[in-house]
This record gives structure tokens, sequence and C-alpha cells, in this order.
């Protein structure tokens, strides 16, 4: 969650992408984290930044409502917040485009499940109308980007029939690198299944009180 649109964190998912650091101190600063949200379960870190670039700080909800390539359903779930100020917004600041000033990843989730409903990358430019061009959107649901030694990190979790928003099967995350002016995928994709039971066996608690 964000107050203001500054930034708060943590992804669950569902069927409808990352913080990271770059260990070659490029700058990876991210803006909060939420103690009560489970991170993504699969191969995506978040290890503590050796080194902090300079960065603006943005305000995110407004980026976001006025960047033209972000989708309507997004916006309209920042149409108010989800309690008093606090919007459900995470912002990343890091170097991944090879600009003079910090990229900045802002993920988006859901109120009620902080499911990953979208995904950016925002890049200084003086031009553009917020200083800011949009050049990487994802809008896949349980969607989560973040930043993987130096390159853009995108995490989508799966499901199977059956599993609840608790719980997905899967992920599958896929890396991107700048070159040419946009980002291309970099490397092979990987999935990973997620364990159905816990240490002892049993069924893992989805929050409810009920084993699923």
């Amino acid at each position: 969650m964000t107050k203001g649109g500054a930034a708060t964190a943590g992804v669950a998912a569902v069927g409808l992408l990352l913080a990271g650091c770059n260990p070659g101190g490029e700058g990876v600063r991210s803006e909060g984290t939420a103690g009560t949200t489970p991170a993504p379960k699969g191969a995506v870190h978040t290890p503590s930044p050796t080194a902090t670039a300079r960065y603006k700080k943005v305000d995110a909800v407004k980026l976001l409502k006025d960047a033209p390539k972000v989708g309507p359903d997004v916006k309209r779930s920042l149409a108010k917040p989800c309690a008093a100020d606090e919007y459900p917004v995470e912002v990343t600041y890091a170097s991944l485009t090879g600009a003079k000033a910090p990229d900045v990843i802002v993920n988006v989730m859901t109120c009620a499940d902080s499911v990953g409903i979208g995904a950016y990358v925002f890049r200084r430019h003086e031009g553009a109308p917020d200083g800011y061009d949009t050049v990487y959107i994802n809008e896949q649901p349980s969607v989560y980007a973040g930043v993987n030694k130096g390159d853009l990190e995108v995490s989508k979790q799966t499901y199977a029939t059956g599993d609840k928003v608790c719980c997905p099967s899967g992920e599958d995350v896929m890396s991107y690198r700048w070159a040419d002016g946009r980002f291309k995928e970099h490397g092979r994709p990987y999935h990973t299944d997620y364990s159905k039971t816990t240490a002892d066996g049993s069924p893992p608690d989805d929050g409810t009180g009920t084993e699923g």
C-alpha cells in the first residue's frame, strides 16, 4: 500500500508480477513493505541493496492515472484508496534502461486480495507530459515486476483447477533486458511448481481457518 502515492508492498496472486537488488550496486530502492502481505513464493527475492542511486520520489498513483498506456480497469481500481489514504501500489527505483535517473517500477494490486493486476516501468523523459515514458506494461492478473541482477524480472503465479487465491500451483518467471530502446526477453523463462503441503504434510492454511 502507499500513502498518497508512496509505496508499500506485497503480492499474493490469482489467475486474472518483484522487488530485487542489483548486487553490482546500481541503486535499487524499494519504497516500503507491508508485513501482513506475503511476497511471491518463487525465485524472486529482495536482498538488501548495497547502494542507493539518487532518485526522485514520484506520486505513483498520479503517474498511473495520467499515463495513457495504463488500462482503464487499473485506473478504475485506483479511483479511491483501499482504506484512509492507502493505495495498493508498490514502487521500486532501479537502473534498468541506462537513463541518467533511476527508472520507476510500479506494481498495482487489488485491495481485497493483494493480487497483482498491473506491472509497469517508467523511464525518465523530460519531454513527456509527466516527465516519464511508460516503457513496460503488463496487465495480466497475478503479475509482479522487479529487478534482478540489473534486469527486469516479471513473474506470474499459475493456478490449476480448484486452486484458491491463496494457494497457486506454481509460478512462471521471465527476464527482460533493455536494448535498442525497449525491453527484450533475456535468457529462458522458467517455471516453479509449488508444494501443496506444509512440513507436517497438511494442506497450507489459506488464512480462513480451514485447510485447503
